[in-house]
């Protein structure tokens, strides 16, 4: 997974662990999602195979930018761990976060 990671994103990947998984069926998989801590250094880029690589703060994700995936998807719930751990109001609360 790691090395993955810093294969499509240029991130290098510290700290990892599993969180969570999901059914995927395109083509009959299984999602699988890790929180994990990114080294300071790294700057995420894109490659041939991902559109778009971004950070995005509490801040940014409470007024709405990015919108978020359904709550039902793993990498919702991933979001989901990640902002409550510093924000006031658990996301699902926040009037601000958009939805897709």
């Amino acid at each position: 997974m790691l090395r993955e990671v810093l294969e499509e994103t240029g991130v290098a990947v510290e700290e990892a662990s599993y969180h969570s998984s999901q059914p995927w069926p395109f083509p009959s998989s299984l999602m699988i999602g890790f929180m994990a801590r990114a080294s300071a250094e790294s700057v995420p880029r894109a490659d041939e195979e991902l559109e778009d690589v971004r950070w995005f703060t509490r801040e940014q994700i409470a007024s709405g930018t990015p919108k978020l995936p359904p709550p039902q998807s793993v990498s919702f719930r991933l979001i989901e761990d990640w902002f409550d751990e510093r924000w006031p109001v658990p996301l699902r609360e926040v009037p601000g976060a958009g939805r897709w």
